[in-house]
């Protein structure tokens, strides 16, 4: 039994709504705004990675380099291309952030400030279908955070991990969201 003074863990689903409620898109965000809002208000459990339809949330994080001259680049097998650390939320993750932060350090052994991660990019993607999943959506959250060392590590997950300067990201492909999304951060930052 809970101690009577203990305090309710925060109701995921609502930060998790305000949150993006708060967000300030701009134009290419707005569907995805919309659809991951529809999401939270449609689904019994927006957070369960077994949902396919019409998909589920997933946290990520544009984690910069102590210095802002670099973020944080994993190599994706699945997709095959380069992408932000992120992953599914876990039932034992209290809210959205933490998700992030926890799949920065399982993809990449890389630490971040202690500091809320700022909601930087909202992003609806599709999954292809893939061992024994069918195709369905992520209702990705970006966060943006930032390394308290520059130690790398691969993981099973994701056994390439770069930190790519700022100027190379066009050499590692990286998509439209994740340059904007740089940018966005950069410009709040003052970087």
């Amino acid at each position: 039994m809970d101690h009577p003074d203990a305090i309710a863990p925060p109701d995921r689903h609502s930060t998790t709504r305000a949150l993006i409620e708060g967000f300030r898109e701009d134009d290419p965000a707005r569907t995805s705004v919309a659809r991951t809002l529809d999401l939270l208000r449609r689904s019994p459990d927006p957070f369960d990675r077994d949902a396919y339809d019409p998909g589920h949330v997933t946290a990520s994080g544009l984690v910069f380099a102590p210095t802002r001259e670099r973020i944080l680049l994993v190599f994706h097998d699945r997709l095959g291309r380069w992408l932000q650390p992120g992953g599914h939320v876990e039932p034992h993750d209290r809210h959205v952030f933490e998700t992030a932060r926890r799949e920065v350090y399982e993809e990449t052994g890389v630490m971040v400030e202690e500091t809320s991660p700022e909601l930087i990019g909202v992003d609806v993607h599709e999954i292809p279908a893939a061992r024994g999943e069918p195709a369905h959506c992520h209702h990705d959250l970006m966060f943006s955070m930032v390394a308290t060392e520059e130690t790398l590590r691969g993981s099973p997950e994701a056994r390439d991990v770069v930190w790519c300067p700022l100027e190379e990201l066009e050499a590692y492909e990286v998509d439209e969201m994740l340059s904007r999304n740089v940018a966005r951060a950069l410009g709040r930052r003052g970087g």
